[in-house]
């Protein structure tokens, strides 16, 4: 098992950079997008980015629960902790605690990624651009900045993404000070 963070800004290749790492271990990777379908427009979108991807994909959407789905043996990219962390910050219409969200995200992280696989995980850094402007965006850039922290401290590798170029900011587990 290893687990690979792909992090950076909006547009910054994540994705792409993601997609060609898993394409490169694996002739038929599984893609499993975390994103929650909110309109017309988003799900072709979806539609879109599956056509692009190609039939050498397992597509599986997927919004909260990732360890349902057995991927034992397989390379899996999961796209993105952004959208995944969202869908349990506001669990069933109503905002939860940042809390309460960080702890089942940390516990599905490790159901999930407990399983034999090679895991890609695409994030964002959305704490690098200041501080938002409303309470309830402040709780989210926290949120996912400690489940990035999380998963980047799991992770065996960590590329910060920037301009499309791939910088590597980690190469081997390292242990916390």
């Amino acid at each position: 098992m290893s687990i690979s963070l792909i992090t950076g800004g909006q547009r910054s290749g994540k994705s792409m950079y993601a997609e060609k790492l898993a394409l490169s271990l694996s002739p038929n990777p599984v893609y499993m997008a975390t994103a929650h379908v909110w309109d017309d427009e988003f799900h072709e979108r979806v539609l879109r980015h599956q056509q692009r991807r190609g039939p050498e994909w397992t597509n599986i959407e997927e919004e909260r629960w990732l360890s349902r789905h057995d991927v034992r043996g397989r390379v899996v990219l999961v796209d993105c902790l952004t959208l995944w962390a969202t869908n349990f910050f506001f669990a069933d219409g109503a905002e939860t605690d940042v809390d309460s969200a960080l702890n089942e995200l940390k516990t599905e992280f490790e159901r999930f990624t407990a399983q034999d696989a090679t895991f890609i995980v695409v994030t964002n850094e959305i704490g690098s651009g200041g501080t938002p402007v409303n309470d309830v965006q402040r709780r989210f850039t926290d949120l996912l900045g400690w489940l990035n922290q999380y998963v980047a401290q799991k992770a065996d590798e960590v590329v910060l993404m920037v301009s499309g170029i791939a910088v590597k900011v980690k190469t081997h587990p390292q242990p916390l000070p």
